[in-house]
């Protein structure tokens, strides 16, 4: 019988997958979105499966409403539903979150975004996430006049349990300037902390500019409302909310 190479060469990728002698005949099946979805590694390189509960036997896109996956972490009685690649791409995270959770004053989340995004769709995210209770550092509240950006971006990623990266065409734009938000990418895909949210982009155009984090799956505004993607995010960094 054929064996699954993950272990070894890991799934980041469709192309992984199709190289797996295992797995290559039923990846496009169960799980590929086509964002380039993948099995999880934690940090110390070893494999962990996905683990969610399936609820119906649709759920291609994902919504507020029932039906889709439910992640082990998630509520009881939540009405939130995830795709199983959103699953197989945030249970790292999640592994991530529950290893650093006694440790003392660590934000939630470290809110990465491009300045042109500071008062327009960074600050709506940070906004929504506040009002759902989630420890958000962010650039507009978190440093004050007179502290060096550079120092003060280096304590929030230091004191923050993950990092999201808010994917906008004006982040791309960054990026490819190799701007401040360049800087923080570097520190936070050095660690398995790390969740997309894609906003008035695509996955397409993030890959052409970044292969590596184009690589990584996480959640986008194209499949869910703000407000539910706030809702997951939510649930991830909730260590008190898992459901059985």
């Amino acid at each position: 019988m054929a064996r699954c190479t993950a272990p070894v060469n890991g799934h980041r990728s469709s192309a992984a997958a199709a190289n797996c002698p295992a797995c290559r005949g039923g990846w496009g099946r169960r799980y590929s979105s086509g964002y380039g979805s993948g099995y999880g590694y934690g940090s110390s390189g070893s494999y962990s499966s996905p683990s969610y509960s399936s609820g119906s036997s649709g759920g291609g896109r994902s919504s507020g409403g029932g039906g889709g996956s439910r992640p082990r972490w998630s509520r009881a009685g939540s009405t939130l539903s995830y795709t199983p690649s959103q699953v197989i791409a945030l249970t790292p995270i999640r592994e991530t979150v529950e290893r650093r959770a006694t440790l003392p004053d660590l934000r939630d989340v470290f809110l990465c975004h491009a300045w042109d995004d500071r008062a327009g769709a960074a600050k709506q995210l940070y906004d929504v996430l506040t009002a759902l209770g989630v420890s958000v550092w962010f650039s507009e509240r978190d440093v004050a006049l007179g502290v060096p950006l550079l120092r003060a971006i280096d304590k929030g990623l230091a004191n923050s349990r993950i990092g999201i990266v808010l994917v906008t065409p004006a982040f791309l734009r960054r990026i490819a300037a190799e701007g401040i938000a360049e800087k923080e990418l570097s520190a936070l895909l050095a660690r398995d902390q790390l969740v997309p949210i894609v906003h008035e982009t695509t996955y397409e155009a993030l890959r052409d500019v970044s292969p590596l984090l184009g690589s990584r799956s996480g959640l986008s505004t194209a499949e869910d409302p703000w407000a539910v993607v706030a809702g997951k995010l939510a649930e991830l960094v909730t260590v008190h909310r898992d459901a059985s």
